[in-house]
């Protein structure tokens, strides 16, 4: 997964994103409110964990901002020291699916985020799954349309099955890389690019067989599905 924290507090931040790497997942961290604010315009995330109180702009205001504007807003997760009810419960109505009281430990902090990621996300677990006119075993990474097999690179199959599990919600460039090339960010741009021209030609996407990868110009790419008339 990958994961955005942003605290005010360098021990905090040290603490959190230590669990998160050390559960294999990537990190971005930010020590105020308009630096998360600004790297959720450009920037997707499966899970955001957000201090209550930081410079700029609150926790809170930035949770109320991402699910007014965000088309697929993250999981949230408000990290605080607050433990009145009434502070839980507005995090919560705001959008929150959880709350950690600071400090927390490792183990906690580590399963809460994972929970979150699962409760988000597409289920990964399944052997078989289908879209349409198209089968993904994943044990075998392999992708069939119509019952006729697609040949795919380890990299184009990874890239497709991702854009399939977020159906109509846009995916930076940044996620994408970080998702199926490990977060190697270098990768310069025309490799992600020349990837998805190839997923389109070799998958046959168009609306006419259901799906269609489309550039979210400035931010990345998004696989829309159209419905069966």
């Amino acid at each position: 997964m990958r994961i955005a924290l942003a605290d005010d507090e360098k021990d905090i931040l040290d603490q959190v994103s230590f669990v998160v790497k050390n559960a294999g997942h990537d990190v971005n961290c930010f020590s105020d409110g308009i630096s998360i604010l600004n790297a959720l315009k450009r920037e997707t995330f499966d899970v955001v964990m957000l201090d209550w109180n930081m410079p700029g702009m609150t926790g809170l205001e930035v949770l109320k901002w991402s699910t007014e504007n965000l088309d697929s807003p993250p999981a949230f997760i408000m990290l605080t020291s607050r433990q009145d009810k009434s502070d839980v419960v507005s995090g919560l109505e705001a959008g929150a699916i959880d709350y950690v009281i600071k400090p927390e430990s490792d183990e906690v902090i580590r399963a809460r985020i994972e929970a979150a990621g699962r409760r988000a996300s597409s289920p990964e677990n399944k052997r078989h799954e289908w879209f349409g006119s198209y089968e993904i075993d994943r044990m075998e990474k392999s992708i069939k349309r119509d019952d006729q097999s697609i040949q795919l690179t380890a990299k184009e199959f990874d890239l497709a099955d991702l854009f399939f599990q977020n159906l109509d919600r846009p995916l930076s460039r940044g996620y994408l890389f970080s998702r199926v090339w490990g977060g190697h960010t270098e990768i310069e741009t025309r490799t992600i690019d020349m990837h998805v021209s190839r997923l389109r030609s070799k998958l046959k996407l168009s609306p006419e067989n259901g799906f269609v990868i489309r550039t979210v110009f400035g931010f990345g790419y998004r696989m829309d599905q159209y419905a069966e008339e």
